[in-house]
């Protein structure tokens, strides 16, 4: 009798978590680059109250159920158009990568491509995180217009025009007519791919670390062998189907009631037991 007590209780926890999940992909699904969770569930351990014979089967109970783990959906978003330059999407695997400067330079990976031209000239997203680019020798770091044309320090040109091709080349003119000049001549994007998407770490702001279990990032060129192409003037939407969310919805609150269900069963026959003494 406590036995099933104690597993109504397991489901009812354990679906309230598939429930969480669930709002946050729903209340995500105008996110940028969002992708949605799921909830995995396993059942526990199992108490044996009779062993396997030569000729019997072993008779076992087992103790409710428990979270295996929370996936994530790595499938493709919807591109949408914006017209706007510097909003990215990539059409194909990978992510683009951007550090943290005020955090020891620490990278995060991410489908979110808003972008914008800092003060400084980084190309950095909505946070300040600089976008990383290559040079024509592989060289990689922050992609930099230089806006100081006499090297003095002083900002006296601004991007007139912009352009990103599909393999992440980025090319313009200043104000001036000049053609774009990148320091440390940064300016290609490149992209990056993992052994086991699933397994990046979730930090917030549209952004993922890498983990012990998605293994360590593997860099390529936009449009090459495994690496998805730049498409400048787009954005790629959640991948949140609000069908199939809504349906899981339906079906975890239904859980989660039967669960209950099996508390208050337990509670009825329990409260029979006890009343067998008046």
């Amino acid at each position: 009798m406590i036995r099933s007590l104690f597993a109504g209780v397991a489901g009812m926890k354990n679906h309230q978590i598939r429930m969480d999940v669930i709002g946050n992909n729903i209340s995500n699904v105008n996110t940028v680059g969002f992708k949605s969770g799921r909830a995995n569930f396993q059942d526990v351990l199992y108490q044996t109250l009779k062993s396997a014979g030569t000729s019997t089967n072993p008779a076992q109970v087992g103790l409710g159920v428990s979270l295996a783990g929370i996936s994530n959906n790595m499938s493709p978003g919807g591109l949408q158009s914006t017209g706007r330059t510097l909003d990215l999407a990539i059409n194909g695997e990978g992510f683009f990568v951007v550090v943290d400067p005020n955090n020891n330079n620490e990278k995060f990976y991410t489908r979110d491509g808003v972008f914008y031209i800092d003060q400084n000239g980084y190309i950095v997203n909505a946070n300040g995180y600089r976008l990383q680019g290559m040079s024509s020798t592989n060289t990689k770091g922050d992609i930099q217009i230089s806006l100081d044309s006499n090297g003095d320090g002083t900002v006296d040109r601004v991007v007139a025009s912009l352009n990103i091709s599909n393999d992440g080349k980025i090319t313009g003119k200043f104000s001036d007519g000049t053609d774009l000049v990148f320091v440390n001549s940064y300016d290609q994007i490149y992209l990056t791919n993992f052994p086991n998407q699933d397994g990046l770490q979730r930090t917030g702001k549209n952004l993922f670390k890498k983990s012990v279990s998605s293994g360590n990032p593997i860099d390529g060129k936009p449009g090459s062998a495994g690496y998805g192409t730049i498409e400048s003037g787009y954005l790629e939407m959640s991948n949140v189907d609000l069908t199939d969310e809504f349906t899981n919805m339906i079906t975890t609150q239904r859980g989660y009631q039967a669960s209950a269900r099996v508390i208050t069963v337990s509670d009825t026959m329990l409260e029979e037991l006890i009343n067998l003494k008046r």
